[in-house]
Protein backbone atom coordinates (compact mmCIF):
# COMPACT_ATOMS: atom_id res chain seq x y z
CA UNK A 1 0.00 0.00 0.00
CA UNK A 2 1.23 3.56 -0.62
CA UNK A 3 3.20 4.94 2.33
CA UNK A 4 4.94 8.31 2.46
CA UNK A 5 6.96 7.71 5.61
CA UNK A 6 10.73 7.30 5.75
CA UNK A 7 12.19 3.92 4.86
CA UNK A 8 12.95 1.22 7.45
CA UNK A 9 16.73 1.39 6.94
CA UNK A 10 16.85 5.11 7.62
CA UNK A 11 14.60 4.75 10.65
CA UNK A 12 16.74 1.92 12.05
CA UNK A 13 19.99 3.86 11.52
CA UNK A 14 18.50 6.89 13.30
CA UNK A 15 17.53 4.79 16.29
CA UNK A 16 20.94 3.13 16.44
CA UNK A 17 22.63 6.55 16.45
CA UNK A 18 20.41 7.66 19.34
CA UNK A 19 21.18 4.45 21.28
CA UNK A 20 24.94 4.81 20.71
CA UNK A 21 24.77 8.46 21.77
CA UNK A 22 23.01 7.54 25.01
CA UNK A 23 25.54 4.78 25.71
CA UNK A 24 28.52 7.02 24.92
CA UNK A 25 27.22 9.94 26.99
CA UNK A 26 26.63 7.68 30.00
CA UNK A 27 30.12 6.19 29.67
CA UNK A 28 31.76 9.63 29.66
CA UNK A 29 29.65 10.85 32.59
CA UNK A 30 30.70 7.85 34.71
CA UNK A 31 34.35 8.05 33.62
CA UNK A 32 34.77 11.76 34.40
CA UNK A 33 32.92 11.28 37.69
CA UNK A 34 34.76 8.05 38.54
CA UNK A 35 35.81 9.36 41.96
CA UNK A 36 32.20 9.02 43.07
CA UNK A 37 31.92 5.35 42.02
CA UNK A 38 33.04 2.23 43.83
CA UNK A 39 34.03 -1.07 42.27
CA UNK A 40 32.94 -3.76 44.75
CA UNK A 41 35.40 -6.17 43.16
CA UNK A 42 38.28 -4.10 44.51
CA UNK A 43 39.73 -3.30 41.11
CA UNK A 44 40.75 0.19 42.18
CA UNK A 45 40.02 3.30 40.14
CA UNK A 46 37.23 3.07 37.57
CA UNK A 47 38.72 2.78 34.06
CA UNK A 48 37.11 3.69 30.72
CA UNK A 49 36.27 0.02 30.20
CA UNK A 50 34.65 -0.08 33.65
CA UNK A 51 32.67 3.04 32.78
CA UNK A 52 31.49 1.48 29.50
CA UNK A 53 30.58 -1.71 31.38
CA UNK A 54 28.59 0.23 33.95
CA UNK A 55 26.84 2.24 31.25
CA UNK A 56 25.89 -0.94 29.39
CA UNK A 57 24.44 -2.80 32.37
CA UNK A 58 22.83 0.34 33.74
CA UNK A 59 21.06 1.43 30.54
CA UNK A 60 19.85 -2.10 29.90
CA UNK A 61 18.54 -2.15 33.52
CA UNK A 62 20.54 -5.32 34.22
CA UNK A 63 22.32 -3.73 37.19
CA UNK A 64 24.70 -6.35 38.65
CA UNK A 65 25.65 -4.02 41.51
CA UNK A 66 29.42 -4.52 41.23
CA UNK A 67 30.01 -0.87 40.27
CA UNK A 68 27.82 1.62 42.15
CA UNK A 69 27.69 5.39 42.72
CA UNK A 70 28.64 6.12 46.33
CA UNK A 71 29.22 9.88 46.56
CA UNK A 72 26.29 12.32 46.76
CA UNK A 73 27.43 14.01 43.54
CA UNK A 74 27.61 10.74 41.60
CA UNK A 75 24.17 9.72 42.84
CA UNK A 76 22.68 13.12 41.93
CA UNK A 77 24.14 12.90 38.44
CA UNK A 78 22.83 9.33 38.21
CA UNK A 79 19.33 10.52 39.07
CA UNK A 80 19.31 13.70 36.97
CA UNK A 81 21.23 12.57 33.90
CA UNK A 82 21.81 8.84 33.66
CA UNK A 83 18.22 7.88 34.49
CA UNK A 84 16.77 9.95 31.59
CA UNK A 85 19.41 8.43 29.32
CA UNK A 86 18.38 4.99 30.57
CA UNK A 87 14.74 5.77 29.74
CA UNK A 88 15.77 7.08 26.29
CA UNK A 89 17.79 3.94 25.64
CA UNK A 90 14.86 1.70 26.57
CA UNK A 91 12.45 3.73 24.46
CA UNK A 92 14.70 3.33 21.43
CA UNK A 93 15.18 -0.43 21.86
CA UNK A 94 11.70 -1.38 23.02
CA UNK A 95 10.07 1.21 20.76
CA UNK A 96 11.75 -0.22 17.68
CA UNK A 97 10.45 -3.70 18.46
CA UNK A 98 6.96 -2.47 19.27
CA UNK A 99 6.85 -0.27 16.17
CA UNK A 100 7.95 -3.17 13.98
CA UNK A 101 5.15 -5.36 15.30
CA UNK A 102 2.69 -2.48 15.14
CA UNK A 103 3.68 -1.63 11.56
CA UNK A 104 3.18 -5.23 10.48
CA UNK A 105 -0.24 -5.29 12.12
CA UNK A 106 -1.13 -1.90 10.66
CA UNK A 107 -0.05 -2.90 7.16
CA UNK A 108 -1.92 -6.19 7.45
CA UNK A 109 -5.02 -4.30 8.59
CA UNK A 110 -4.74 -1.83 5.69
CA UNK A 111 -4.39 -4.68 3.20
CA UNK A 112 -7.39 -6.52 4.65
CA UNK A 113 -9.46 -3.32 4.65
CA UNK A 114 -8.45 -2.60 1.04
CA UNK A 115 -9.36 -6.14 0.01
CA UNK A 116 -12.76 -5.88 1.65
CA UNK A 117 -13.57 -2.64 -0.19
CA UNK A 118 -11.91 -2.95 -3.58
CA UNK A 119 -14.03 -4.16 -6.45
CA UNK A 120 -13.86 -3.78 -10.23
CA UNK A 121 -10.26 -2.55 -10.19
CA UNK A 122 -7.49 -2.99 -12.76
CA UNK A 123 -4.35 -5.04 -12.19
CA UNK A 124 -1.27 -4.06 -14.19
CA UNK A 125 1.47 -6.71 -14.32
CA UNK A 126 4.79 -5.12 -15.22
CA UNK A 127 5.59 -1.45 -14.64
CA UNK A 128 8.15 -0.94 -17.37
CA UNK A 129 7.66 1.38 -20.33
CA UNK A 130 4.44 -0.32 -21.50
CA UNK A 131 3.00 -0.65 -18.01
CA UNK A 132 3.68 2.99 -17.13
CA UNK A 133 2.13 4.17 -20.39
CA UNK A 134 -0.96 2.04 -19.72
CA UNK A 135 -1.33 3.47 -16.22
CA UNK A 136 -0.86 7.05 -17.46
CA UNK A 137 -3.59 6.48 -20.02
CA UNK A 138 -5.98 5.11 -17.42
CA UNK A 139 -5.27 7.99 -15.05
CA UNK A 140 -5.84 10.38 -17.95
CA UNK A 141 -9.21 8.70 -18.51
CA UNK A 142 -10.18 9.53 -14.93
CA UNK A 143 -9.52 6.18 -13.25
CA UNK A 144 -8.81 6.66 -9.54
CA UNK A 145 -5.25 5.68 -8.50
CA UNK A 146 -6.51 3.37 -5.75
CA UNK A 147 -8.39 1.43 -8.42
CA UNK A 148 -5.10 0.42 -10.07
CA UNK A 149 -2.87 -2.32 -8.65
CA UNK A 150 0.66 -2.67 -9.99
CA UNK A 151 2.46 -6.03 -9.72
CA UNK A 152 6.21 -6.14 -10.33
CA UNK A 153 9.39 -7.69 -8.93
CA UNK A 154 11.42 -4.46 -9.22
CA UNK A 155 11.34 -2.48 -5.99
CA UNK A 156 12.36 0.76 -7.70
CA UNK A 157 9.47 0.53 -10.16
CA UNK A 158 7.04 -0.19 -7.35
CA UNK A 159 8.29 2.86 -5.41
CA UNK A 160 7.57 5.03 -8.46
CA UNK A 161 4.07 3.55 -8.76
CA UNK A 162 3.46 4.00 -5.04
CA UNK A 163 4.47 7.64 -5.36
CA UNK A 164 1.55 8.12 -7.77
CA UNK A 165 -0.85 6.72 -5.17
CA UNK A 166 -1.19 3.32 -6.83
CA UNK A 167 -1.50 0.12 -4.83
CA UNK A 168 1.59 -2.03 -5.35
CA UNK A 169 2.29 -5.73 -4.92
CA UNK A 170 5.82 -7.09 -4.99
CA UNK A 171 6.12 -10.58 -6.43
CA UNK A 172 6.17 -12.86 -9.45
CA UNK A 173 2.79 -12.62 -11.17
CA UNK A 174 3.10 -16.16 -12.55
CA UNK A 175 2.30 -17.33 -9.00
CA UNK A 176 -1.38 -17.51 -8.15
CA UNK A 177 -0.71 -16.36 -4.56
CA UNK A 178 0.68 -13.05 -5.82
CA UNK A 179 -2.29 -12.47 -8.13
CA UNK A 180 -4.67 -13.29 -5.28
CA UNK A 181 -3.01 -10.59 -3.16
CA UNK A 182 -3.57 -8.18 -6.04
CA UNK A 183 -7.26 -9.18 -6.03
CA UNK A 184 -7.39 -10.56 -9.57
CA UNK A 185 -10.43 -12.64 -8.69
CA UNK A 186 -12.35 -9.40 -7.98
CA UNK A 187 -10.85 -7.24 -10.74
CA UNK A 188 -12.49 -6.35 -14.02
CA UNK A 189 -9.33 -6.01 -16.10
CA UNK A 190 -5.81 -7.41 -16.10
CA UNK A 191 -3.13 -5.66 -18.15
CA UNK A 192 -0.12 -7.86 -18.90
CA UNK A 193 2.73 -5.54 -19.91
CA UNK A 194 5.80 -7.74 -19.63
CA UNK A 195 8.95 -7.85 -21.74
CA UNK A 196 8.90 -11.65 -22.25
CA UNK A 197 6.15 -13.37 -24.23
CA UNK A 198 6.56 -16.69 -22.42
CA UNK A 199 6.09 -15.00 -19.04
CA UNK A 200 3.04 -13.17 -20.38
CA UNK A 201 1.51 -16.51 -21.37
CA UNK A 202 2.08 -17.95 -17.88
CA UNK A 203 0.58 -14.88 -16.20
CA UNK A 204 -2.45 -15.06 -18.48
CA UNK A 205 -2.98 -18.76 -17.76
CA UNK A 206 -2.71 -18.19 -14.01
CA UNK A 207 -5.07 -15.22 -14.04
CA UNK A 208 -7.64 -17.01 -16.19
CA UNK A 209 -7.61 -19.93 -13.78
CA UNK A 210 -8.38 -17.54 -10.90
CA UNK A 211 -11.12 -15.65 -12.74
CA UNK A 212 -13.22 -16.75 -15.69
CA UNK A 213 -14.83 -13.32 -16.15
CA UNK A 214 -11.85 -10.95 -15.98
CA UNK A 215 -10.89 -9.14 -19.19
CA UNK A 216 -7.22 -9.80 -19.93
CA UNK A 217 -5.35 -7.38 -22.19
CA UNK A 218 -1.84 -8.61 -23.01
CA UNK A 219 1.08 -7.22 -24.99
CA UNK A 220 3.43 -9.49 -26.94
CA UNK A 221 6.58 -8.72 -28.86
CA UNK A 222 6.17 -11.33 -31.61
CA UNK A 223 3.03 -11.80 -33.74
CA UNK A 224 3.56 -15.59 -33.80
CA UNK A 225 2.76 -15.67 -30.06
CA UNK A 226 -0.65 -14.01 -30.38
CA UNK A 227 -2.48 -17.32 -30.68
CA UNK A 228 -0.74 -18.61 -27.54
CA UNK A 229 -2.01 -15.64 -25.56
CA UNK A 230 -5.52 -16.08 -26.91
CA UNK A 231 -5.50 -19.81 -26.17
CA UNK A 232 -4.30 -18.98 -22.65
CA UNK A 233 -7.34 -16.80 -22.10
CA UNK A 234 -6.39 -13.29 -23.23
CA UNK A 235 -9.36 -11.19 -24.33
CA UNK A 236 -7.24 -8.82 -26.37
CA UNK A 237 -3.64 -9.07 -27.60
CA UNK A 238 -1.49 -6.20 -28.79
CA UNK A 239 1.66 -6.85 -30.81
CA UNK A 240 3.83 -4.03 -29.49
CA UNK A 241 6.81 -4.39 -31.80
CA UNK A 242 4.74 -4.75 -34.98
CA UNK A 243 2.51 -1.83 -34.04
CA UNK A 244 5.56 0.37 -33.48
CA UNK A 245 7.01 -0.89 -36.76
CA UNK A 246 3.86 0.03 -38.69
CA UNK A 247 3.91 3.53 -37.23
CA UNK A 248 7.56 3.86 -38.20
CA UNK A 249 6.70 2.80 -41.74
CA UNK A 250 3.83 5.27 -41.96
CA UNK A 251 6.03 8.04 -40.57
CA UNK A 252 8.44 7.71 -43.49
CA UNK A 253 5.76 8.91 -45.91
CA UNK A 254 3.05 10.55 -43.77
CA UNK A 255 4.48 11.87 -40.47
CA UNK A 256 1.30 13.80 -39.74
CA UNK A 257 -0.68 10.54 -39.64
CA UNK A 258 1.49 9.30 -36.79
CA UNK A 259 0.91 12.55 -34.90
CA UNK A 260 -2.85 12.12 -35.28
CA UNK A 261 -2.67 8.51 -34.07
CA UNK A 262 -0.58 9.57 -31.07
CA UNK A 263 -3.11 12.32 -30.36
CA UNK A 264 -6.01 9.86 -30.48
CA UNK A 265 -4.20 7.53 -28.08
CA UNK A 266 -3.54 10.31 -25.55
CA UNK A 267 -6.72 10.66 -23.47
CA UNK A 268 -5.96 13.97 -21.74
CA UNK A 269 -5.03 16.18 -24.69
CA UNK A 270 -6.40 17.00 -28.16
CA UNK A 271 -8.73 14.31 -29.47
CA UNK A 272 -9.19 10.84 -28.01
CA UNK A 273 -10.99 7.61 -28.88
CA UNK A 274 -13.67 6.72 -26.33
CA UNK A 275 -16.44 4.19 -25.91
CA UNK A 276 -19.96 4.95 -24.75
CA UNK A 277 -23.39 3.36 -24.54
CA UNK A 278 -25.95 4.09 -27.26
CA UNK A 279 -28.52 6.58 -25.96
CA UNK A 280 -32.24 5.75 -26.20
CA UNK A 281 -32.79 8.55 -28.75
CA UNK A 282 -30.14 7.00 -31.00
CA UNK A 283 -31.66 3.50 -31.13
CA UNK A 284 -32.79 2.63 -34.65
CA UNK A 285 -30.65 5.28 -36.29
CA UNK A 286 -27.49 4.88 -38.30
CA UNK A 287 -24.11 5.47 -36.56
CA UNK A 288 -22.98 7.40 -39.66
CA UNK A 289 -25.62 10.07 -39.04
CA UNK A 290 -24.69 10.87 -35.45
CA UNK A 291 -23.01 14.19 -34.46
CA UNK A 292 -20.07 12.22 -33.08
CA UNK A 293 -17.40 10.79 -35.38
CA UNK A 294 -18.16 7.09 -34.90
CA UNK A 295 -15.43 4.63 -35.83
CA UNK A 296 -17.12 1.37 -34.86
CA UNK A 297 -19.96 -0.32 -33.00
CA UNK A 298 -19.53 -3.04 -30.38
CA UNK A 299 -22.51 -5.38 -30.32
CA UNK A 300 -22.26 -8.18 -27.81
CA UNK A 301 -18.57 -8.95 -27.88
CA UNK A 302 -18.08 -8.29 -31.59
CA UNK A 303 -16.70 -5.10 -33.12
CA UNK A 304 -18.29 -3.87 -36.38
CA UNK A 305 -16.90 -1.13 -38.59
CA UNK A 306 -19.16 1.88 -38.89
CA UNK A 307 -19.91 1.10 -42.56
CA UNK A 308 -20.94 -2.50 -41.83
CA UNK A 309 -24.49 -3.43 -42.89
CA UNK A 310 -24.95 -5.29 -39.57
CA UNK A 311 -25.04 -1.98 -37.66
CA UNK A 312 -27.04 0.17 -40.08
CA UNK A 313 -29.62 0.39 -37.31
CA UNK A 314 -28.35 0.82 -33.72
CA UNK A 315 -29.81 -1.41 -31.03
CA UNK A 316 -30.11 -1.12 -27.25
CA UNK A 317 -26.93 -2.28 -25.55
CA UNK A 318 -24.67 -1.27 -28.45
CA UNK A 319 -21.41 0.49 -27.60
CA UNK A 320 -20.06 3.26 -29.83
CA UNK A 321 -16.37 3.84 -30.47
CA UNK A 322 -16.14 7.53 -31.28
CA UNK A 323 -13.73 10.47 -31.37
CA UNK A 324 -14.16 12.99 -28.59
CA UNK A 325 -12.41 16.21 -27.78
CA UNK A 326 -10.25 15.65 -24.72
CA UNK A 327 -9.50 19.29 -23.87
CA UNK A 328 -11.04 22.57 -25.05
CA UNK A 329 -7.58 24.13 -25.42
CA UNK A 330 -6.51 22.26 -28.54
CA UNK A 331 -7.90 24.57 -31.21
CA UNK A 332 -4.46 26.15 -31.75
Amino acid sequence: MPDARSGPVRSLVTRLVIAVFALGATTLIVFFGRDGYLDNNGAGEISMLDALYYATVSLSTTGYGDIVPVSPTARAVNIAVITPLRVLFLIVLVGTTVELLTERSRQSFRIQRWRSRVREHTVVVGYGTKGRAAVETMLGDGVEPEKIVVVDTDRTRLDVASGLGLVTVSGNATRSAVLRIAGVQLATTLVVALDRDDTAVLVTLTARELSKSISIVAAVREAENVHLLRQSGASSVIVSDETAGRLLGVATRSPAVVEVVEDLLTPDAGFAISQRQVEPSEVGGSPRHLPDIVLGVVRGEQLHRVDSAAVDALERGDQLLYVRKATPADDE
